[in-house]
């Protein structure tokens, strides 16, 4: 599969409200999530579930939109645009796909500053009510 057939995924995904079993099941055992906000790497398909679940309740209703997109091979840049709490973000998910076309490696970068302490205690509240 090409990265663009596994970011249809993705985006199906993303859409439907990042279910954590949906979410699961495009995400490799040993897959690895790299946060704006947490210095260590976050691996393992649980960790990862836990970390695009949160990250799809902390933007839903913000006006969260994917506004360029580059795939090649197996990655895929992604830069998107939200609006949390009155502070416009603009950011990147950098997303790499092993041969089966599941998720092995998934960044996050975001700016300004702002934004991202925004995030942080957004994602805090979500993490810590799924008990993570």
């Amino acid at each position: 599969m090409s990265a663009a057939e596994n970011l249809d995924r993705w985006h199906k995904i993303a859409e439907n409200g990042s279910k954590p079993e949906e979410l699961a099941s495009i995400l490799a055992p040993d897959a690895v999530f790299h946060s704006p906000v947490v210095h260590t790497p976050q691996e393992g398909r649980d960790k990862v579930v836990a970390y695009l679940s949160a990250a799809g309740h902390t933007f839903a209703n913000t006006g969260f939109e994917y506004v360029r997109e580059i795939a090649d091979g197996p990655h895929a840049v992604l830069e998107f645009t939200a609006n949390l709490e009155g502070i416009h973000l603009n950011g990147i998910d950098m997303i790499t796909f092993n041969d089966e076309g599941l998720i092995t490696d998934f960044k996050v970068m975001v700016r300004p500053l702002k934004a991202v302490n925004k995030i942080w205690e957004m994602m805090a509240a979500q993490l810590e009510q799924q008990g993570n």
